[in-house]
């Protein structure tokens, strides 16, 4: 590889991605960026089975997740302490969670919603359920054939994170770095339930839902959409609230047209984050889950709900490939990481566990977020029921069993943004975390054995190590 010159990362913008990650000391991991000409976006590796999306400096990236990709180790150079990359880890990163390797798809949905999606959410009100399944499979068609992102769960941002904290550590000979766990009080991993609200009899159906939810222990989120769907009065939300559970905004009229062109969406976005107050909200869920991340400027709640973590089967594909919260500006996503109830139930034509349980597992391993979608439109039926509480039940059990957290979706907001303001600061022979909400916060360090990385508790943990392959 020729090579011309190095970004330093004095200003440690080269580290960023890994401190914000695991809130890491900056003196402990060091990369600069192999300073060439940009190639534009494509697939490479990163090793032998990470495929990666983004810049890459020192070979063209491949157009498609297929066939032989170039691997970027082999132009990295590990010495003297450091790391030189050929590509910007931030900036991949970013490419990955915002979706830009399925730009097409969103390109395409414009073209359609001006003309497919308008006629047929003109239509729905008219078409059974049976009739939308049809046209919906259709468009699915094909589903399990997409090699990018890799289903049922994708866990590509966090893998990355791990290689590059696994480089480090290498190139330092450090024996480990510590860093502020993922969630509060040491707990493994997190679980939240959402409801998505999205007509009148899901709206009267609300109370039932509320009921199963308190007796499995759990609290969940209720997005409502404020306009045209149904009537909301501040009666029905109080019920909501009143009994500890949460109200946020669901799309503004669910038409599926929220992003189908930039000035009707600042529009749209203008009322949406006027409900937010109404409301009292501080959490959004799109319709549909169309979503567009590098349109987030324009709202003003807290957290999104929108981005999937794998969209084979969901109308706009795509993927924001991690199962931990991140931030898209000063919003905090908590990506969907489990598949949605209708999807499920309507178009796989299953009321097992099975596929939630072996997503869930996954997420278990990745130490991450476990989301879900449960509409109460769609668990009247009673078979369905059946299916949510086991699901429930399951949940219950994790918690227990495997010292998972099951909080209100704003709480893993909050906390979240807590930890992004939290750092570690030496002391004497170890380390102390600053920052709000430090009382809750839980020390961990990554090892390196082999191509393994393990994290590992300090006396909270007692020891207790989670191994993560690369």
């Amino acid at each position: 590889m020729e090579r011309t010159s190095t970004k330093q990362n004095s200003g440690d913008f080269q580290n960023q991605t890994l401190v914000e990650y695991f809130r890491c000391p900056d003196s402990q991991v060091k990369f600069a960026t192999i300073e060439q000409s940009h190639r534009g976006r494509g697939y490479f590796r990163l090793g032998a089975n990470l495929i990666c999306y983004g810049r890459l400096l020192c070979e063209s990236p491949s157009k498609s997740p297929l066939g032989e990709l170039h691997d970027a180790l082999k132009c990295s150079r590990i010495g003297s302490h450091r790391i030189e990359l050929p590509f910007d880890p931030q900036e991949m990163v970013e490419d990955i969670r915002h979706e830009r390797y399925a730009a097409h798809f969103r390109d395409e949905g414009r073209v359609l919603n001006k003309i497919v999606r308008k006629t047929y959410y003109s239509l729905r009100p008219l078409l059974g359920t049976s009739v939308r399944r049809h046209l919906q499979k259709i468009y699915l068609d094909g589903w399990e054939k997409i090699p990018f992102p890799a289903w049922p769960v994708d866990a590509t941002v966090d893998r990355i994170h791990r290689k590059l904290l696994a480089l480090s550590l290498r190139a330092q000979g450090l024996e480990k770095i510590p860093f502020i766990w993922f969630w509060p009080e040491g707990y493994a991993s997190c679980a939240i339930m959402t409801h998505d609200v999205e007509a009148e009899e899901g709206r009267d159906f609300c109370g039932w839902v509320m009921d199963l939810d308190e007796a499995a222990g759990i609290h969940s989120a209720f997005q409502v959409v404020p306009e045209d769907r149904y009537s909301v009065s501040k009666n029905f939300l109080d019920s909501i609230t009143s009994r500890g559970f949460e109200v946020n905004v669901h799309d503004l009229k669910h038409d599926g047209r929220l992003y189908a062109e930039h000035s009707e969406f600042l529009r749209r976005a203008k009322r949406i984050n006027q409900y937010v107050r109404e409301f009292g909200a501080q959490g959004f869920r799109s319709g549909i889950l169309y979503r567009n991340a590098d349109w987030f400027g324009a709202f003003e709640f807290s957290y999104d709900m929108s981005l999937p973590n794998v969209a084979h089967l969901d109308p706009q594909r795509g993927g924001c490939c991690s199962v931990m919260p991140f931030f898209i500006g000063k919003i905090i996503e908590l990506p969907l990481t489990c598949t949605q109830d209708y999807t499920l139930f309507q178009i796989l034509k299953d009321y097992s566990l099975d596929l939630w349980t072996s997503q869930i597992t996954r997420i278990l391993g990745e130490n991450g977020l476990i989301s879900i979608i449960v509409h109460p439109d769609y668990v009247i039926e009673q078979r369905a029921q059946s299916t949510y509480k086991a699901l429930l039940d399951y949940l219950a059990n994790l918690r227990s069993e495997k010292r998972v957290w099951t909080p209100l979706p704003r709480d893993v907001a909050n906390w979240w943004r807590q930890r992004s303001q939290m750092v570690l600061v030496p002391e004497d022979a170890g380390w102390r975390v600053e920052g709000p909400g430090k009382e809750r916060a839980c020390i961990a360090y990554a090892t390196l054995e082999g191509d393994t990385v393990s994290y590992s508790f300090g006396d909270l943990g007692k020891g207790t190590q989670r191994r993560q392959q690369q």
